[in-house]
Order: C-alpha cells, then sequence, then structure tokens
C-alpha cells in the first residue's frame, strides 16, 4: 500500500543546520566513517554546501508523481532525498519542481536518479546531487511512498534525519544521533584547525601526529644513499 507519513519527527534543527558548516568529510569521519552515499552522487553545479532534515520520496523507475506528492510534506530546513524502487537515469527533477519546494525552505536535493535543467538550477542557486544528468523525462502514473526509510546511493535514510551536501559528497546521520556528531565535528575541526597552524609554520605531519613509532614497529627503516664513487654506487652513472 502506498503511504504519506505526515508530521515526522526530525532531528534538533539546531544540530541539522550546524552540521553544514564542518563539511562532509569531517562529518564522515566524526560519526566513525559512516553514513556516506556512494560516490556516485555528485553535485550538478560546484559550490554549494547544505546540511537539513530528510523528506523521503520512494518512487518507481520514470515515475515523479510522488514528488509532487511530496512537497506538500517539506517544511523549511528539509532537503528531499529520492530513491527509486530499481535503476533509473531519467530525469525526475527540474527547475519547476526546484522552485516549487523552494517556496516552502526546501535547501536541496539528493537523488539516486537524474535531474535536468541544469543551468536554471545553477542560476537560481537552488542544490542538487543526482547521479546524473538527464532531459529525459518521466511520467506520472504510478503510486510510491513518502516518509519511509529508504536506501539512497548504499544508505539508509530515514525521515527527518540529517543530510551533509557539499562538493564532496552527501552523508547522512541519524536523527537521533545528530546532537553527538556535531560535537564529534566540533571538536575534529578544532584539532585540525591546531594542525593547519603546525603545518603552516613548517612542521611535519610525521612529528606532529607522533607517526614516527609506529612507521619504526611496522618496520619502516631509512636509509642514505651511498655517495658517488664509494662501494655500491658503482653503476650508478653508467648509461642504460
Amino acid at each position: 500500500m502506498a503511504v504519506v507519513v505526515r508530521n515526522i519527527e526530525r532531528a534538533d534543527p539546531r544540530a541539522a543546520g550546524a552540521l553544514a558548516a564542518f563539511g562532509v568529510a569531517t562529518v564522515h569521519e566524526a560519526q566513525g566513517r559512516r553514513g556516506l552515499l556512494a560516490p556516485r552522487i555528485r553535485p550538478i553545479w560546484p559550490g554549494a554546501r547544505i546540511s537539513g532534515t530528510a523528506v523521503t520520496v520512494s518512487v518507481p523507475p520514470g515515475d515523479n508523481w510522488m514528488i509532487h506528492v511530496a512537497v506538500e510534506q517539506c517544511s523549511d530546513g528539509d532537503i528531499l532525498v529520492v530513491a527509486p524502487t530499481s535503476r533509473c537515469d531519467d530525469g525526475y527533477f527540474g527547475e519547476l519542481l526546484a522552485t516549487a519546494v523552494a517556496a516552502r525552505g526546501v535547501r536541496g536535493l539528493v537523488i539516486d536518479a537524474g535531474c535536468r535543467d541544469v543551468r536554471e538550477l545553477a542560476e537560481m542557486g537552488f542544490p542538487v546531487w543526482s547521479r546524473c544528468v538527464s532531459a529525459a523525462g518521466t511520467v506520472k502514473e504510478t503510486l510510491g511512498d513518502v516518509n519511509v526509510p529508504v536506501v539512497c546511493a548504499g544508505q539508509l535514510v530515514r525521515p527527518g534525519d540529517v543530510i551533509v551536501a557539499d562538493d564532496d559528497g552527501v552523508a547522512v546521520v541519524a536523527r537521533d544521533e545528530a546532537a553527538a556528531v556535531l560535537d564529534a565535528s566540533t571538536a575534529r575541526h578544532d584539532r585540525e584547525a591546531a594542525a593547519r597552524r603546525r603545518y603552516a609554520a613548517g612542521e611535519l605531519s610525521l612529528d606532529v601526529n607522533q607517526m614516527r613509532g609506529a612507521l619504526a614497529a611496522r618496520g619502516l627503516t631509512y636509509v642514505d644513499q651511498p655517495a658517488a664513487g664509494t662501494a655500491g654506487s658503482a653503476g650508478a652513472d653508467r648509461d642504460h
């Protein structure tokens, strides 16, 4: 039975909005290298960085009817997450639907399928992460579901989870873990800022991160190249 779940519980809006500042790589690392969508999901134009709460849509191949249904369920700060039930590269989403969801405060779209109207989407500043770009149209014939758990690009996304997206890709953070992941991301960001200052001052990452002992324990050995003309260097200057 096709279903639309209304009035979903969303992650804390403060945490959901704040995670964008840290970016996908930091959030992914901070939550134990979990939640990263497959790298086939790429931004259709560069430079966008967003985070927000997921409104999920399960759609049949080649049919975008349920995206139109989902618009009504979107609120300010949401990100639309669309997953076809089987692979489809058709252009499910374009400038008209973007106009509709942007009017409701939606921050962007993640779709494991195609989108189109790339130029118009860039001009209006509406971010989309998609499997591909395709001008192929879709129909409105078959029902799907809105605000049910979906698997999008290899990751389980539940309604109200946090989506983080930037030029590096897309990550999902479980709704009830958002605050903890925000704290972990902040701590990681602060550690990296301190390391960056030391790198800029000329210190080696081997020393800043205390790697030398572990490298030696694994058997790494340093040797000096013999000076020219000494034993062991014979033939080093021969032509071959």
